[in-house]
């Protein structure tokens, strides 16, 4: 394996890692500022407040986006990794 292809691997794996974590960071930061705006407009502020729904919602995208993560990983790996290995 050369250098440059050991660039390229790296590069797709950070690659991967973004798409993968793209939804639940994106719906965390929604929720988050969400959350944030309600607490600056009704004086409320209670920590349970903001760690709670957002925990719930992103348990919730992390289910619904599982089988999109599973499947970028696994492609990732055969069509990617696995080859380099065997030696392809």
């Amino acid at each position: 394996m050369t250098e440059p292809m050991i660039y390229d691997l790296t590069r797709q794996a950070l690659w991967i890692c973004v798409v993968i974590s793209a939804p639940l960071l994106t719906i965390a930061l929604v929720v988050g500022v969400v959350i944030g705006l309600f607490q600056a407009l009704t004086s409320v502020q209670e920590m349970t407040l903001t760690f709670v729904p957002k925990a719930a919602v992103m348990l919730g995208v992390f289910w619904l986006s599982m089988s999109f993560m599973t499947s970028t990983l696994v492609s990732f790996f055969t069509e990617t990794i696995i080859p380099q290995i065997a030696g392809g």
